[in-house]
């Protein structure tokens, strides 16, 4: 054993020696103490800080550096101001004992605590370097602080190999290999260790992708995530050798896996699939306005809002939400209304009677159309005869707008309702159904 090895042996002596003595709830009661006045320091800076960050008036830059140091003063307060106490209380409760008992209790939760206080400065750092927040990044930070600092601590205290002899009795065979508890959590550890690279290098890829502005957005996403999993089972495959875990024994997994996804989970896998091929082809964008099945009275249809790799969400001119699996974007008759070009022609029907003048109609049907903001005057708004009718004869007005987004349903009540007040202008009438009943002798 090394001479720190030995320091730390005889100061774990001495504690045992120092516990079996009452003078010991002293250092009890000062650790206690110093917990309680780090806490009510601790709540008391959030408070002060919750209060007060709303009156900040700076940069932007200078207030993401100065909201950094406040989230990072507020993740380190506890620890730091337990351990200033605790350097304070040392000399002056051993000076209080006269020499009558060591503070051996206090000496070993100052390295205790200073590790602690920086494994959560590191973490912090590790997890404020990536680009885009993940609401799970919080969580994970301090199951990995917890999980370093344990090991940190059997090691100050001592006890790391004995723990260590303790995991590796615990053994089991997977196939040719064997296992123990101890080589698992270090592939755990290497695996999540290289995963936070991996999740960090695929940060500063999606972010390099999204400020190229000659790259469409739909590839932006798709490179963006394909270097995310890319990255992930590169991390993945290069954690678990460095433990001397064989990748071969997960052979077996991966074919298991591979009839799964070939059997239960094969619309999965097309939905997955059906995304990168929405993404890559570009056949849909987001703000298109599309509707599934044949016509544009397809069973959905709305504006797309937003495209994952699994589904496409569509949100209807009514303000619905549909999410529609990628498999029948790939799979189904797509009107793409906004594809190429925003540019659509809608139509409108009015019947008149027979003796009316049609040309004069036909020009008011233009110039009802031609009088709303909504309508383009190139291609111009036309009129045509369509059918002769029982009733009457039948015509119909056609025109173009740019924004078919904004709906259909208020530019045809707008053309209808000067329709019908031209139509009461020049004295044409519509005609509807009549039955004329003779009542024979």
């Amino acid at each position: 054993m090394n001479g720190t090895g030995l320091q730390l042996g005889g100061l774990l002596s001495e504690l045992w020696r120092d516990l079996q003595q009452p003078a010991v709830l002293w250092q009890v009661a000062v650790l206690a103490a110093c917990f309680l006045l780090a806490w009510g320091f601790d709540r008391w800076l959030g408070q002060r800080m919750a209060g007060t960050k709303e009156g900040f008036a700076v940069p932007e830059a200078a207030g993401s550096a100065r909201a950094f140091g406040r989230r990072g003063l507020k993740r380190l307060s506890l620890p730091a101001a337990m351990l200033l106490l605790v350097l304070a209380a040392r000399p002056l409760l051993a000076q209080w004992h006269s020499g009558a008992v060591s503070v051996n209790l206090l000496t070993l939760a100052i390295p205790l605590l200073t590790s602690l206080m920086l494994i959560r400065a590191v973490m912090f750092v590790v997890r404020h370097s990536f680009t885009a927040s993940a609401p799970w990044l919080a969580g994970f930070e301090r199951t990995l602080a917890f999980m370093v600092w344990s090991v940190v601590a059997l090691h100050i205290l001592g006890l790391l190999p004995e723990a260590i002899d303790l995991m590796e009795g615990v053994s089991f065979s997977l196939g040719k290999a064997k296992l123990n508890l101890w080589l698992i959590l270090q592939g755990l550890g290497a695996v999540l260790a290289t995963l936070l690279v991996a999740l960090w290098v695929s940060g500063v890829i999606e972010a390099r992708l999204l400020a190229a502005r000659g790259l469409d957005g739909n590839l932006q996403l798709v490179f963006g995530r394909l270097a995310r999993a890319l990255l992930i089972l590169l991390a993945v495959l290069i954690g678990l050798p460095l433990v001397g875990i064989d990748l071969t024994m997960l052979s077996v997994f991966g074919g298991a896996l591979g009839i799964g996804l070939g059997f239960g989970l094969q619309k999965i896998a097309a939905n997955y699939v059906s995304g990168f091929i929405i993404l890559l082809d570009r056949s849909i964008r987001i703000g298109n306005l599309v509707a599934i099945g044949a016509g544009s009275a397809g069973a959905a249809r709305g504006i797309v809002t937003r495209i994952t790799t699994r589904f496409t969400v569509l949100r209807s001119l009514a303000g619905v939400e549909m999410l529609v699996p990628n498999e029948m974007l790939v799979g189904s008759i797509i009107t793409n209304e906004t594809f190429t070009d925003p540019q659509v022609r809608l139509t409108t029907q009015v019947q008149v009677a027979y003796d009316t003048d049609l040309e004069r109609a036909l020009a008011v049907l233009v110039a009802a159309a031609r009088a709303q903001p909504r309508v383009l005057a190139d291609p111009p708004p036309k009129s045509f005869v369509t059918a002769f009718a029982d009733s009457g004869i039948n015509l119909e007005v056609g025109f173009w707008i740019a924004d078919p987004t904004e709906g259909s349903m208020q530019i045809k009540s707008d053309i209808h309702l000067a329709i019908w007040q031209a139509f009461k202008d020049a004295g044409i009438a519509i005609p509807f159904p009549q039955r004329e009943v003779r009542l024979l002798q």
